[in-house]
């Protein structure tokens, strides 16, 4: 039997969340099509008859601009030490870019084994233009790296990549009970899902100012009871949250709620209000209170 810890990483926007909900066959990463949707190392955890997986998503790795990019920096750092095996996720469609250049030369110059993955390839009808991005993605390295062309939304030649990450394990127990998915708390899960719906409804001066922090959580037999604060930069930033009479609120909340009711598998009532901490993300005492610092 085989286990061990395999890191995710790669430029924004590359599929490192669709992957990981993908193999895992259900959702416990959000992944939208903005750059920092990812903001913490979130780990999956897969489980065969062959071993355990403990997957390792980090944010999309891209030059820090505050203080909350050099935590989402680092969230990319600090997985590839403890890792046994690295998936370098790239997106297949288009040729390796700085930031892929970036990334091998910065983080990835490492002695653990690394996989280049090469995602989105399903949106390229030429088979001689995927072998062309292929070649520029092997030039970042002076060594010869096994690759895997996999589509993390169809689910395309997953099964090829789980087999070829199995290879690079070492023999040992399992590190999860067999029946865990991840280590999550359903706090920090409805923070994620709440902080996806204001990513999926707001427009793109909202999203990298929010962050979502769960005031209560409290279980019951027929309910989950869920209190939490939305915190943004600016009052016309919490004007387009709150929407005209509630609106923008309220479908956040309606969408939030339907997906922790699919999670915890009852009724879930969810209370949110909008909160303005200017400039908190330049703020070290704002980004630990909202969990963003390192362990």
């Amino acid at each position: 039997m085989k286990s061990g810890f395999a890191a995710i990483i790669g430029r924004p926007n590359v599929g490192k969340s669709t992957l990981l909900n993908k193999v895992l066959g259900q959702k416990i990463v959000i992944a939208t099509d903005k750059a920092q949707t990812t903001r913490k190392r979130i780990k999956g955890i897969y489980t065969t008859k062959e071993g355990q997986i403990v997957f390792v998503d980090t944010p999309g790795v891209h030059k820090p601009l505050n203080k909350l990019g050099e935590f989402l920096l680092d969230e990319a750092k600090v997985a590839v030490p403890d890792a046994d095996v690295i998936l370098f996720l790239v997106d297949g469609s288009e040729p390796a870019g700085k930031g892929d250049r970036w990334i091998a030369q910065n983080i990835l110059e490492t002695e653990t084994p690394v996989i280049i993955v090469m995602n989105k390839v399903d949106k390229l009808k030429k088979p001689e233009k995927v072998e062309e991005n292929l070649l520029s993605y092997k030039t970042l390295f002076d060594k010869n790296l096994p690759v895997v062309k996999i589509s993390a939304k169809t689910g395309r030649n997953i099964d090829t990549l789980i087999n070829n990450i199995f290879k690079k394990l070492p023999e040992g127990e399992l590190l999860y009970p067999e029946d865990v998915v991840t280590e999550e708390t359903m706090r920090s899960v409805t923070e994620e899902i709440v902080r996806e719906k204001i990513l999926l409804n707001t427009s793109d001066e909202i999203p990298h100012s929010v962050a979502v922090k769960v005031e209560q959580y409290q279980e019951e037999d027929e309910i989950d009871r869920i209190r939490a604060t939305i915190f943004c930069e600016t009052k016309s930033q919490k004007g387009i949250l709150i929407g005209k009479n509630g609106s923008m609120l309220k479908k956040i909340g309606m969408e939030a709620r339907q997906d922790l009711e699919k999670i915890v598998e009852k009724k879930v009532f969810l209370g949110l209000e909008v909160k303005v901490e200017k400039d908190w993300r330049k703020k070290e005492s704002s980004l630990k209170n909202f969990g963003y610092e390192q362990e």
